[in-house]
């Protein structure tokens, strides 16, 4: 078995052990080194944003002292849902391995599945774009900002 992909496993028997949330363990890596690791935590912490993925990549960024994790590569026990494949893509990680995909997750009682076939464009609603482009040109005249 790999090494990175076991560590990621006993990330997530911690976490179900715990009783943390579902069997979602992460690992994080650069250079043959574990920068992060994480697994779902959004039970305890009352939070659907803890997923293993995203405390990994919390992890390895506090570690790091940097929000850019290019290079590295994450291991995790299921396929990424598009919250996490987002903060993935954002971090700038480069390839990511998995174990169970979707439908496997989907067979232990997890939703993830319906996130790939929602209209977000029936959500979301453009609301007082002016005063938030005045927001955004404020933002544009600070000379130490930093973008990503």
């Amino acid at each position: 078995m790999n090494r990175y992909m076991e560590m990621a496993i006993e990330e997530a028997r911690d976490g179900i052990r715990k009783h943390h949330g579902g069997p979602f363990g992460c690992v994080i890596v650069k250079d043959g080194n574990v920068i992060g690791r994480g697994h779902n935590r959004v039970v305890v912490n009352h939070d659907p944003t803890c997923h293993g993925e995203m405390m990994a990549i919390r992890d390895a960024c506090e570690k790091t002292g940097d929000f850019n994790l290019e290079g590295c590569e994450l291991y995790t026990t299921g396929q990424p849902c598009p919250m996490c494949r987002g903060a993935i893509m954002w971090a700038g990680i480069t390839k990511v391995y998995y174990g169970c995909n979707v439908e496997d997750t989907e067979r232990i009682g997890f939703r993830d599945n319906v996130f790939y076939h929602t209209d977000f464009n029936k959500m979301e609603v453009e609301l007082e774009r002016e005063g938030c482009l005045l927001l955004y040109d404020e933002y544009m005249k600070i000379e130490d900002r930093t973008m990503y």
